[in-house]
């Protein structure tokens, strides 16, 4: 169980989002905690200078079109990296399970095919609360961290093609 606060870090070590594109695919399915994870992600990325016109955040119906609705980002925007944001709560049988596995290998083979960063913010819980305490509850934001992770990696590409 996740005992940091996901939204606090060191704000002088996140680099300037001022010339960066941002895509922001988000489910629908348990909207409550991520429509929150989408506010998180969008208020970090403008409070690190990230323009509006350069964040486009798009819905797909459930966790599982993530993987696709990321990719269609990808190729039809243009985006420097791709946050995806989504939210699945353990119930009774193995759905759970083959959606968390599927949209972790689809988000994994995203990053190698494009070359960029497609950031995994699915979280994955147990009950609501949990979720909620990840999604702007007592655990901070997923998003925020998501938000941070998408900079910090365009900054690294960045250094490194100098």
């Amino acid at each position: 169980m996740a005992t940091k606060n996901l939204s606090e870090y060191d704000l002088s070590s996140v680099p300037s989002a001022s010339e960066m594109k941002f895509g922001i695919v988000v489910a629908e399915w348990n909207y409550e905690v991520t429509g929150a994870l989408a506010q998180g992600a969008v208020d970090t990325l403008l409070k690190h200078g990230a323009k509006e016109e350069n964040i486009v955040l798009k819905h797909v119906p459930g966790s599982f079109e993530l993987t696709l609705g990321a990719q269609y980002l990808a190729e039809f925007t243009k985006s420097d990296a791709i946050i995806i944001l989504g939210c699945v709560i353990q119930g009774e049988t193995r759905h759970f399970d083959f959606i968390c596995e599927g949209v972790t290998q689809g988000i994994t083979n995203l990053n190698i095919k494009y070359n960029k960063p497609f950031i995994f913010g699915l979280l994955t819980t147990d009950n609501q609360q949990q979720a909620l305490d990840r999604a702007g509850g007592k655990l901070g934001n997923k998003g925020d961290e998501a938000a941070v992770t998408a900079i910090k990696m365009l900054a690294l590409r960045d250094d490194l093609t100098k």
